[in-house]
This record gives structure tokens, sequence and C-alpha cells, in this order.
């Protein structure tokens, strides 16, 4: 590995120990073994190197939610099952406690302090929303549409980020992808009869 990939690899391992505003850059530099100018040279900066080590976290738990470490998701696409099996494997990353999803919420809740990675993070979110969208429906990422990604994206985006504050915030009362999927249920039973 060269010291880009380095840089990264200690990053990640920064912000699972202290997360954002915690971890300085020699904190990075001595997790990694590089220097300070590396940082700037690969990355630009601190923030965007943590920026971009909290994407690649994110991605790894893409496994997690749909790969080899995930529960198989054998229901048919857009189905209330499905909703319920990709919910039961994202609902599965959030259970440990050194859960990567707590430095989602230190993104929330100290974004005004961490200008540069909340708005790398922001400008990454749509690839997350199509990633969820295709996930639920069966399709590839690529094929799913721009209203598509601007309706049912942003109403996935908005349970997964309810998802997450409850199980950092109140773990023992949050819900679980049952749960979600009768009220998914009700909804749409009340949506019927209307």
């Amino acid at each position: 590995m060269g010291h880009r990939e380095d840089l990264l690899e200690g990053a990640k391992r920064c912000l699972l120990e202290k997360g954002f505003v915690r971890t300085t850059a020699r904190d990075i530099v001595k997790e990694s073994g590089t220097n300070l100018a590396s940082i700037g040279y690969h990355y630009g900066s601190k923030d965007a190197l943590l920026a971009e080590a909290y994407l690649a976290l994110v991605g790894d738990l893409a496994d997690a939610f749909d790969g080899e470490q995930a529960a198989p998701i054998d229901a048919e696409p857009g189905s209330l099952e499905r909703f319920q099996e990709v919910w039961a494997n994202i609902i599965g990353t959030m259970r440990g406690p050194g859960s990567m999803w707590r430095l989602s919420i230190e993104i929330v809740a100290m974004g005004d302090q961490l200008p540069a990675v909340r708005d790398h993070l922001a400008s990454q979110q749509h690839d997350a929303a199509r990633a969820l969208v295709a996930l639920f429906s069966g399709t590839k990422e690529e094929d799913v549409p721009d209203e598509t990604l601007n309706t049912l994206g942003k109403f996935y985006t908005t349970l997964m980020t309810g998802l997450i504050m409850q199980w950092k915030f109140d773990p023992q009362n949050a819900p679980e992808a049952d749960e979600l999927a009768e009220g998914l249920r009700q909804v749409m039973e009340a949506a019927r009869r209307t």
C-alpha cells in the first residue's frame, strides 16, 4: 500500500475510535505511519480525508446489507417482505456498540463545525439513496431514474436517518424490521380506505 491508502485506512481506524471532531491530523499520521504533508498532498485536507474515510466505512457495510455477510434477500422486489428483509440486514449493522453509524449522528449534530465534511457527504447522499432504491427494488443502481431517486430515494434516506438516530439514542426501544413492515402495511391499508 502507498501513503494514500495508508492514510485512508488510518483515518478509518481513527474515526471508529475517536469520531470526527476528536481525530487530529497527527492521530491519522500516527495510525497510518505516514507524515503530515501526505494528507495535504493526497487529500487536500484532514476533513476531506475524514469524509473519504467515512464513505469508505459506509461502503464496507454494503456486504452487510446485501452481500456475503447479509441474510439472504429472497422476497419479490418491491414487496412488503423484501422491505422487511432489507431493513433487517440494515438494522443488523446498527446493533453493535462500535457501530460506525454513530459517526452519522456526529455529522448531523456537529455539521456546522465540520462544514467541509458535511458538504462532501451531502454531495454523496444521492448515490446512497440510489443504492437503497436499487436494493429494495432489486434493480441496478444505474437503472434507478432520477424521479424515483427524488421520491422513493428520499423516503428510504429519511427512514435510514431516523433508524440511525433511534438505534444510537435508545437501542432498547428502537424499531425492528418487522415493526417497520407492519407500520408500512398499516399506512398502505389506511391509504386504500381513503
